[in-house]
């Protein structure tokens, strides 16, 4: 089977920066084990597949090298900028069908902006217990670790300072203990990192999302946790505003950035809008077995 592929790096204005992404258009009909084995010949994060949709403009699926899930952000805005590449959409709105629900879509010029769903605020997690996910000591930590969703649940963690964040290295055993604490959830995450300065004078906080095999060892751009970050950030008044300059990736050579806004009171969240741009590095086709 043959389908259409452009590789989009998103969160970014130019290529080789922010996170890449393969959108495989019409792949939605490709079995689970096809899609994964996929994003690991890729060596991405995740890859989406497209297909058509009842309820919205398109469906979208997102896999990572080990599952499929509801939700992810560069995904999304990787899929807008390859849809639009191949004039599938102009510009305006654009509503998409995932595992989360309809996503609404605005593009305008190169900025594509999604509306990520209301928060979902779940577990608050012993700060012990992720400082040792991170191998950072408990008192880097401000505040309390909790568990939120605006599509894709993420432990939200804010550290003290931008050298907390950088000194970061994944601890698998840890790893393993946090994942048991928190039980069978598939669609969980490892913690996501925050600091309340940017990497540059641009941005307003910077972050840093560690990954277990078989998934690369670092994500260069997270717009799903960036969603819950924002909403977490806004709730509990660590942010004077609701609108800011997220950045990621610069530690690993590929700076990334989002326009945030959250939306809505800090009790009574009603979403949260995420913006960036994405750049096609490459468009082919990709020949694909019928069986994995």
């Amino acid at each position: 089977m043959n389908f259409d592929f452009d590789w989009v790096d998103a969160f970014t204005d130019q290529v080789f920066g922010g996170n890449g992404c393969a959108v495989v258009h019409g792949g939605a009909v490709l079995s689970d084990a096809i899609c994964m084995a996929y994003v690991r010949e890729t060596s991405l994060v995740e890859c989406t597949f497209t297909g058509p949709s009842e309820v919205a403009d398109f469906k979208v699926e997102y896999y990572l090298a080990s599952r499929e899930i509801p939700f992810a952000g560069h995904p999304t805005i990787a899929t807008v900028a390859a849809l639009r590449h191949r004039g599938l959409i102009g510009e305006g709105p654009l509503r998409l069908e995932t595992g989360a629900g309809i996503v609404n879509v605005e593009v305008r010029g190169a900025q594509i902006a999604m509306t990520q769903i209301a928060p979902v605020f779940g577990a608050e997690v012993p700060a012990n217990l992720v400082a040792r996910v991170g191998r950072v000591v408990t008192s880097d930590i401000i505040g309390q670790p909790q568990v939120v969703s605006t599509g894709l649940p993420f432990c939200i963690t804010v550290l003290r300072s931008r050298a907390a964040l950088e000194t970061l290295t994944l601890d698998p055993d840890a790893l393993a203990e946090y994942n048991a604490h928190l039980g069978q959830d598939s669609d969980m995450m490892e913690p996501f990192w925050v600091a309340l300065e940017g990497a540059t004078s641009a941005g307003d906080t910077y972050a840093r999302l560690l990954l277990a095999p078989p998934s690369p060892a670092e994500d260069p751009f997270t717009g799903s946790a960036t969603g819950a970050m924002a909403a977490y950030l806004w709730a509990r008044g660590l942010i004077d505003s609701p609108a800011f300059v997220a950045e990621q990736g610069h530690l690993m050579g590929r700076p990334g950035r989002a326009e945030v806004e959250v939306l809505g009171p800090r009790d009574a969240i009603t979403g949260v809008r995420v913006a960036g741009q994405g750049r096609v590095v490459m468009s082919g086709q990709v020949f694909m077995p019928e069986t994995a």
